[in-house]
C-alpha cells in the first residue's frame, strides 16, 4: 500500500514504477472522479522518458505516446458503453502491440483485461490522502 499526499506525489510514484515495467504489461487504474489516475499516468509515462503531454482520454478513447523507451498506449473506459463499444476501438489490436497499456476506469470491464493485468486501485479519504493499492484482481 502506498499514500500518497499531493498530484505531485502521484505523479512521482508513476515514474517510480516505469522502470519496472515492460513491453506486453498492462496497468489498470481504479478510483473516483479525482482520485490520480491521470496524474499517476503522467508519471507513468514520463519516467518512460517521454516528452508527451499527458491528458485524459476521456473524450478521445485513447492516446497513444509513442517517443519514449516503451509505447504508451493510454485508455480510459468511463465514456464506454459497454464491451462491443472497447473492442469497436481496436482493444484487442491493442494488446498484441509490443509497449505498455494503462487503463483508467479499467473496473468498468475487467473481463476484457488480461490475467497478468496489474491492478491499482486508488482510494481518496476527506484529508485528501490517496491510497494506492494493488492487486491481482478487479
Amino acid at each position: 500500500m502506498t499514500t500518497l499526499a499531493t498530484a505531485e506525489d502521484a505523479h512521482a510514484w508513476g515514474m517510480q514504477l516505469a522502470p519496472t515495467l515492460a513491453a506486453g504489461d498492462v496497468i489498470a487504474l481504479c478510483g473516483t472522479l479525482g482520485a490520480g489516475k491521470t496524474q499517476i499516468t503522467r508519471g507513468i509515462v514520463a519516467g518512460m522518458q517521454s516528452q508527451a503531454a499527458v491528458t485524459s482520454p476521456t473524450f478521445t478513447l485513447v492516446h497513444e505516446y509513442l517517443d519514449g523507451r516503451l509505447p504508451v498506449f493510454h485508455f480510459d473506459f468511463y465514456r464506454m458503453d459497454s464491451a462491443a463499444e472497447v473492442l469497436g476501438i481496436g482493444w484487442d489490436e491493442f494488446l498484441t502491440e509490443p509497449g505498455l497499456i494503462i487503463v483508467e476506469w479499467a473496473d468498468l470491464f475487467p473481463d476484457l483485461l488480461p490475467p497478468h493485468t496489474r491492478w491499482f486501485h486508488i482510494e481518496a479519504s476527506a484529508d485528501g490522502l490517496r491510497t494506492v493499492t494493488e492487486s491481482s484482481k478487479s
